[in-house]
């Protein structure tokens, strides 16, 4: 590209995805450096499924999952929230001092030992993958005397 010229459509986001890759790389060689966490088992492949899944659901490319892609996150993999919900989910990953969840939040998160919500559900998205497992089609009918 000539200096000047600015770049757009495709171009404009392959440039974006770039850079994004290349911030959440260097969060991730972080990561690989903390000593915090050598004794995790497979830390560099773990990091790396972690980045995918993050940059799936950047929806906006700043840097920042917000209270609706992690919304549309959850809607797609079928764990729908309330925008409460996924308030507090956005609160308990950040510890309140954020509206917007990192990804050196979610790596912290996804690591952790503690059992965030969203870190249960990305962990059951994850076993789920390719399995194939999830019933098409509508629901079966029920009747009344069948209601719990």
């Amino acid at each position: 590209m000539r200096p000047g010229q600015q770049a757009q459509g495709g171009k404009m986001f392959g440039l974006l995805k770039a850079q994004q890759q290349e911030r959440l790389d260097s969060v991730n060689k972080e990561f690989l450096e903390d000593q915090k966490y050598k004794d995790e088992e497979d830390l560099a492949e773990s990091l790396e499924s972690f980045k995918k899944k993050y940059m799936e659901f950047d929806l906006n490319d700043q840097g920042d999952i917000d209270l609706m892609s992690l919304k549309q996150m959850l809607e797609k993999l079928g764990v729908a929230k309330t925008h409460l919900e996924v308030k507090k989910m956005i609160a308990e990953v950040t510890g309140g001092s954020s509206e917007t969840i990192s990804y050196r939040d979610f790596v912290t998160m996804m690591l952790g030992k503690r059992s965030a919500v969203l870190r249960l559900i990305m962990m059951f998205e994850g076993r789920s993958d390719g399995n194939g497992s999830k019933p098409a089609g509508p629901p079966a009918k029920r009747d009344i005397s069948s209601l719990p």
